[in-house]
């Protein structure tokens, strides 16, 4: 029995997400409604909403504008919750050319949230707050 609120896992989004294998998606499925029927929180983290979203475009073959499309309307309407961070990120008009992209605008969040300054070598980061870009050689 599952008490307070549960974590999914990549495997279960993806599933959730792509509709394969139809068995694991009917449980993974059946699981989500139940957990929302009683009431429990069902959360989904940025860490789990990266490795779904290099899952859709890697394995799956879906480009990045449809990868990010899917995550978005997963994360507003299928009654999982996620960070305010992702539900930030994933609102930026025009994500999928974003430079810097999904995952590092994630990361860039987790920082900001944490009060800290986000160190990189990613020169596109100059655009963020509290973000130092340190130089190439």
């Amino acid at each position: 029995m599952i008490q307070g609120g549960t974590s999914l896992d990549t495997s279960v989004v993806i599933r959730l997400l792509v509709g394969q294998p139809a068995d694991q998606y009917r449980r993974a499925m059946e699981f989500l409604r139940g957990q929302l029927s009683a009431g429990r929180v069902v959360h989904v983290s940025d860490l789990v909403l990266a490795e779904a979203y290099f899952a859709l475009q890697g394995f799956y073959q879906l480009p990045k504008p449809d990868a990010l499309q899917a995550l978005t309307l997963f994360a507003r309407h299928s009654g999982v919750t996620v960070t305010p961070v992702a539900l930030e990120v994933l609102g930026l008009p025009k994500l999928a050319t974003a430079k810097p992209g999904f995952v590092d605008r994630l990361i860039h969040g987790a920082s900001q949230t944490d009060g800290h300054t986000l160190v990189t070598f990613e020169k596109a980061a100059n655009k963020l707050a509290k973000t130092l870009v340190l130089p190439s050689v």
